[in-house]
């Protein structure tokens, strides 16, 4: 079992980077680096590639709207290329107040895109023409669309390598089969091992069944606040958790549209997901965050003494975890960790 982090930072991205040195040292597999619509995430991964040496670098997410596929294909290449192998492209569809709010764009056809980005990015790192007809692109832009100029054109660079790992963030059905389908990994969110086979196993299983076997088992991260400890300081790390996962359920969209207040129903809490967005879209934070259920934050999380973290990281792996994401993670944390899972 792999160790990641999503990297942290409110102020100052760069002091956030310059902490995960520590973290590769101690043995952490990937970091992974959000963008949602604060800063981009290639600047900082690159910033992350000339700081580390061995440690995977994944955007964590870019999404499929904003930038074209070949876009996103000279991202990958170039990020793979200063890090020398160890770019990760994570993709997702983010959502529409991002989209629409943010980027000025209709949030339309997001599971047919992210298959066709898929597509198209894998031919330009494979240094093949770049020759696409679908719903959301076409390359090359057809005559009647255009000048009339435009011819399948190859990456004009050599990539470090001809494949780039691509993991897709996904929730709904739809999107976790296609994302079982196509993709190298897997990114769910406030994920609840013991809830992954009844929420997405049918999903999972169908998209498995149509993965082509040069992909690979699909990779798949999850975890949550790591503090391994006793007493009641240790057991105090669970508030950490509490506003992200009201800020998810309760802020992450709107009402009707909220992919994470979904899951939460899914997971059994219909009457707290409402409850924590009525409260967060109201403006009362705290306390949204201190309806969000205990049991949820307990078993989606890694607190407590080395004991109940070593049962919650095997939760984890009979969900078929492959990346222990970790939340709050020190080099000794990290180093303690690595002795319990071995």
């Amino acid at each position: 079992m792999k160790l990641s982090t999503m990297l942290m930072y409110d102020g100052n991205p760069r002091a956030a980077a310059d902490e995960v040195v520590g973290l590769e040292k101690a043995g952490l597999d990937l970091v992974w680096v959000a963008e949602a619509y604060g800063f981009d995430s290639p600047t900082l991964m690159g910033y992350l590639a000339a700081k580390t040496e061995t440690v995977q670098i994944g955007s964590g997410i870019m999404n499929v709207f904003s930038r074209t596929p070949g876009a996103l294909l000279q991202t990958a290449a170039g990020l793979d290329n200063v890090s020398a192998g160890r770019a990760v492209l994570g993709l997702g569809a983010s959502g529409p107040q991002v989209i629409e709010g943010f980027h000025g764009l209709p949030y339309e056809r997001p599971l047919g895109r992210t298959r066709e980005v898929i597509d198209i990015v894998r031919q330009g790192l494979r240094r093949e023409p770049l020759q696409h007809e679908g719903r959301n692109f076409t390359l090359p832009l057809p005559a009647d669309q255009g000048l009339g100029l435009g011819k399948p054109l190859k990456l004009l660079t050599k990539p470090e390598r001809p494949s780039v790992p691509i993991w897709v963030a996904a929730l709904g059905d739809k999107n976790v089969e296609m994302t079982a389908e196509l993709a190298d990994g897997w990114m769910p969110h406030l994920v609840y091992p013991e809830k992954v086979a009844e929420t997405w196993g049918a999903a999972l299983d169908a998209g498995k069944a149509k993965r082509s076997p040069e992909l690979g088992e699909l990779q798949v991260t999850g975890g949550g606040v790591l503090a391994i400890g006793e007493g009641p300081e240790t057991k105090a790390m669970l508030d950490f958790a509490r506003p992200m996962f009201a800020l998810y359920v309760g802020g992450m969209g709107a009402r009707g549209k909220n992919f994470y207040n979904d899951l939460a129903v899914q997971y059994g809490y219909e009457k707290e997901a409402k409850e924590i967005q009525d409260l967060y879209l109201d403006g009362k934070k705290d306390q949204a965050a201190a309806l969000v259920p205990e049991e949820w934050l307990e078993a989606a999380n890694l607190v407590g003494p080395a004991s109940y973290v070593a049962e919650r990281v095997e939760a984890f792996r009979e969900a078929g975890i492959t990346h222990l994401n970790l939340y709050g993670a020190t080099p000794e944390s990290i180093t303690q960790l690595r002795d319990l899972i071995g």
